[in-house]
């Protein structure tokens, strides 16, 4: 007999893809009405322009229809009132966090043009290419060029539990200010408290979801954005990148003393534009000198994960936007060797935005 009851009960199976739970436990499944083998099922979502009403409106009629019984299934879609809304919430907060991440990772440099940010997009486009859940958070507030890089563009999705990040054509999570402001190359002229406000509710804020990886760009040098990050979020560790040069490892050392004075452990160090690969003779060429990378490790304590060259394709891939199509046994390598030295773990409910054990140094 087709009832009420079996048909929550399919429902059940249609998840929201952000808040990671099914549409019946979420309370969005505001009524169901059954007449002679049609249903109605009225669905409210949590607001008007919701991004992913057409997919949960479709979903829900698939499933509608797997029951025994139905012949026709009808979706109609409404929006929650303020107190479903409030009831959302309350669920939401008294179950387990809608987001769990494995590994939070910040990118990091003394200086500024080394590529942390292309190595930073790489490393997440060859973790997911290995399955892997990941999310860049940039918090390279003034200077954001990750949405660049995979050519992405607000604004982004707001939601009444939260932002929703913008996904890549691969379906990597992404956060940053251009992806808030009406043009990419308007200046953000805000002050320290602001900036770290504003990294601050990425964390807390952003609906990311399960993630395995969260990898965070931050800004180059010792900024007030950097110190939040690493004084105020659950970072697992630094991945340090620099270059080959004397001057350029010099001042990354500074960044790793920083580190070690606020008890943040770097975990590896990349070096970029380690050589040039000659395409008419394939003779490598070192374009800054020999390496002076070896000393930044032993002074952090930690591996080099990888040597990566310079790529006159990846520049034209990255300034059309088109990264994720780039593809080298370097960042493969790079992969495999962050791989053993930050291993996935299960991602856990993340913890809140404040963390007290790294509260040391700075204030």
């Amino acid at each position: 007999m087709l009832t009420i009851e079996r048909i929550q009960q399919a429902l059940t199976q249609v998840i929201d893809p952000e808040l990671g739970k099914n549409i019946v436990e979420l309370g969005m499944v505001r009524d169901i009405q059954i007449e002679e083998g049609d249903v109605i099922i009225t669905l409210a979502l949590t607001m008007k322009g919701c991004p992913l009403k057409e997919l949960l409106k479709e979903n829900t009629r698939v499933a509608a229809e797997a029951v025994p019984g139905v012949k026709c299934v009808t979706v109609e879609l409404a929006t929650m009132t303020t107190d479903e809304r409030r009831r959302l919430k309350e669920r939401l907060s008294a179950a387990i966090s809608m987001n769990r991440i494995g590994q939070v990772v910040a990118v990091m440099s003394g200086k500024g043009g080394v590529g942390k940010s292309s190595v930073t997009a790489l490393l997440a486009v060859a973790l997911q290419r290995q399955g892997l859940a990941v999310g860049i958070l940039d918090a390279d507030l003034t200077g954001p060029s990750i949405p660049r890089l995979f050519r992405i563009s607000g604004p982004v999705p707001g939601t009444p539990m939260g932002i929703l990040p913008i996904d890549t054509q691969t379906g990597i999570k992404v956060i940053s200010t251009n992806l808030m402001l009406p043009e990419e190359d308007m200046a953000v002229l805000w002050r320290g408290p602001i900036m770290s406000s504003t990294i601050r509710q990425f964390w807390g804020d952003v609906l990311w979801g399960r993630l395995d990886y969260l990898l965070i760009d931050l800004p180059p040098g010792t900024s007030d954005a950097t110190i939040t990050v690493m004084q105020s979020l659950p970072l697992d560790g630094i991945l340090m990148v620099t270059t080959p040069q004397s001057l350029a490892s010099m001042i990354v050392r500074k960044t790793v003393n920083m580190c070690q004075a606020l008890k943040v452990p770097v975990l590896g160090i990349v070096e970029n534009m380690s050589y040039f690969i000659s395409p008419e003779t394939g003779t490598r060429h070192m374009i800054f000198g020999p390496s002076h990378t070896q000393a930044v490790a032993q002074l952090a304590g930690a591996p080099i994960l990888g040597h990566l060259p310079i790529d006159p394709s990846l520049t034209e891939l990255a300034d059309a936007g088109e990264i994720e199509l780039y593809e080298h046994a370097a960042y493969t390598e790079l992969a495999t060797a962050f791989l053993t030295v930050v291993p996935p773990i299960e991602p856990q409910p993340a913890a809140p935005w404040m963390k007290q054990h790294h509260n040391n140094g700075f204030k």
